[in-house]
């Protein structure tokens, strides 16, 4: 794959993303977390079997996002068990 090819495949993801996704300091509670993350590892999977190349930025917002989700189960756990 050129250089190119992923710059516009990384281009495409983003425009993707920056369109339909808040920033995962921004989401508000763990439903709106899990149905990024549905949406977010579907478009991997598709870009996996598309085209061979996932860029490494969309791993990392994901993890990202796993991350906000177990913080706001932790705070959720805690209320709930004190």
């Amino acid at each position: 794959m050129s250089i190119f090819e992923q710059t516009k495949i990384e281009s495409d993801l983003k425009k993707f993303t920056d369109r339909n996704f808040e920033s995962p300091r921004k989401c508000k509670n763990p439903d709106q977390i899990k149905f990024y993350v549905r949406e977010l590892c579907t478009k991997i999977e598709e870009y996996e079997k598309r085209f061979n190349y996932v860029p490494n930025w969309a791993y990392s917002l994901l993890a990202q996002y796993n991350q906000i989700q177990n913080e706001m189960v932790y705070v959720e756990f805690v209320k709930t068990y004190k």
